[in-house]
This record gives C-alpha cells, structure tokens and sequence, in this order.
C-alpha cells in the first residue's frame, strides 16, 4: 500500500460515512416533527441507516476495491479462531471496572455515593448479548476497515487516538438533534471520553489479532454500562459547553489513565502485528 493509496482510501472513507450518516440523520429529525404521518415512520429507518454508515461504506469500498472476496475477509474477521476467552472478559467489564472506581473516588472526594442508575445488572447484561451483534453496523467499518490503514501509517497507538477523535465528531449531529440521549449534553467532554475509549478498543484488538468480536462486544458492553453511575447532566441544553458533571470528569481522567498505560502497552507493527492484511493499492475511492 503506497501512502498515497493509502491516504486515499481513508479520506474516502470518512468522507463517505460522514456524508451518509449525516444525511440520514437529519433528515431522520426532519420528518420527526410529522406526527402521524407517512414520513414520520422513517425517522427510525433513517437513523439505523446512518449509524451503520460506516461498516456499509467499507464493505463497498472493500468490494469496489477486491471483490467479493475481499468484502468476505472482511466480514470473516468477525469470527476469527483463536481469540482467548480473557478478552472477552476484558471487553465485557471495562466500563464496569471504570465506573466502579469513579463511584470509590466520588464517595472518597465528597464523602456520598454519587447517583447510581436503576438498571439491574441481568437487563444490561441481556442488552449487551443482544446489541453486540449490531455493533458490526460500525465496527466492521472503524476497527475492520479504517483502524488497520491508520495503523500500518501511524502504528497502532497513535492510530487509536486519530481514530477515536474522527469517531467522536462522526456524532456531534446527535448531540444537537432532538429525542437522542447525546441531546444537549457536552460534546467536548464526550470526544475526551471517546477518544480514550477508542485507545482501549484498538489496545484489544491489537491482542486480539484484528479480531472483531471482541471490540464489538466492548461497544456494546460500553453503551449499557456506562450508566451504571450516570454521567449526563439534567437538562442540559448546550453542546459546546463544557460538563458541570463531577462524575462526567472523574470517569475521563480515569478512562486516559488507563489510555495511557494501555498506549504504553500498545502491540508495534500496527495492522500487521494485529494479523491484518495490508489493504491493496486499489483499496480507495475510484480505484
């Protein structure tokens, strides 16, 4: 893979996902305000289209680029043999390790338990068996197709980084869009949170050789436990504005300790360490 090829193959991508799941999701929240009408039952269609934007548009790429044959390597890394059972372990209580501890330094810097949330611990753990398989609709795309590209440029670690910063502003439409749970709530706070969070998601995909099961499991294990000890902040209305959430904070200083050290633990050798084929020349835009 050439810099130039390669380079191309990424703006590509994320100018596509972009494009594609921006588009969807506003107008997902324009046809929202058409109660009861035939538009409004396509404002859920819409939005489920544009958050699998990204595994969608690689999968086109890749086909565009390699065949059938290539979108089958990339669907087969999915399932990849091998894959030890403590990394799924891993990816399953992350978020639960992390907001644990924040709700520790809370009791410890304020002398009370900061709010826990009321879901029981079976229910978000039927919600994590069931959403895994549906984080394919990103993870084929941010860890399949992009992650390895960085990765072979960059390395791994600072791949990570790149990528949890693209994949935080791929959001920030829903975080100005009505009904979502992102609405209104500090989009600065969230890229910290998600940058770092991506740093753990490449760290176990390094050791998982580029295995999409596990970090698909990690998303999901993410977005039903992260409200354990909830972070949002009632009523906030101001996306640009910085969190008044103390446990907002606590659980981003956490999560880039761990960044840190993860980073400092990351496999060398990016997508080939990670047991990734290096993407083909033609593996772009038009090629």
């Amino acid at each position: 893979m050439t810099g130039r090829s390669g380079v191309g193959a990424l703006m590509g991508f994320f100018a596509l996902t972009y494009a594609l799941a921006w588009a969807c999701w506003i107008a997902a929240a324009a046809v929202s305000g058409a109660a009861a009408s035939l538009l409004s039952m396509l404002r859920t269609p819409l939005f489920y289209l544009g958050t699998f934007a990204p595994s969608l548009v690689a999968l086109w790429l890749t086909t565009r680029a390699d065949g059938s044959a290539g979108r089958r390597a990339l669907i087969d890394r999915i399932f990849l043999p091998g894959v030890r059972m403590r990394w799924y372990v891993f990816a399953a209580i992350y978020m639960v390790a992390v907001k644990l501890a924040v709700a520790l330094l809370h009791r410890a810097a304020t002398g009370a338990w900061p709010r826990f949330g009321e879901t029981p611990w079976y229910l978000m753990a039927a919600a994590i068996a069931i959403s895994t398989p549906f984080q394919a609709g990103e993870e084929i795309g941010w860890r399949g197709y992009a992650l390895p590209r960085l990765a072979a440029r960059f390395g791994l670690g600072l791949a990570s980084v790149l990528l949890g910063l693209i994949w935080a502003c791929w959001h920030l439409p829903l975080f100005f869009i009505p009904g979502t749970d992102t609405t209104g709530q500090s989009f600065p706070l969230y890229l910290l949170q998600v940058t770092a969070l991506s740093v753990a998601l490449g760290w176990l995909y390094g050791h998982t050789q580029g295995s999409l099961l596990p970090v698909m499991l990690m998303h999901s294990a993410v977005n039903n436990t992260k409200d354990i000890v909830p972070s949002a902040v009632s009523g906030a209305d101001n996306a640009l504005a910085m969190s008044t959430s103390f446990v907002a904070w606590l659980t981003v200083i956490l999560l880039w300790i761990c960044a840190g050290i993860l980073l400092a633990r990351m496999p060398a050798g990016g997508g080939r360490r990670a047991g990734v084929a290096t993407p083909s020349p033609a593996a772009r835009p038009g090629g």
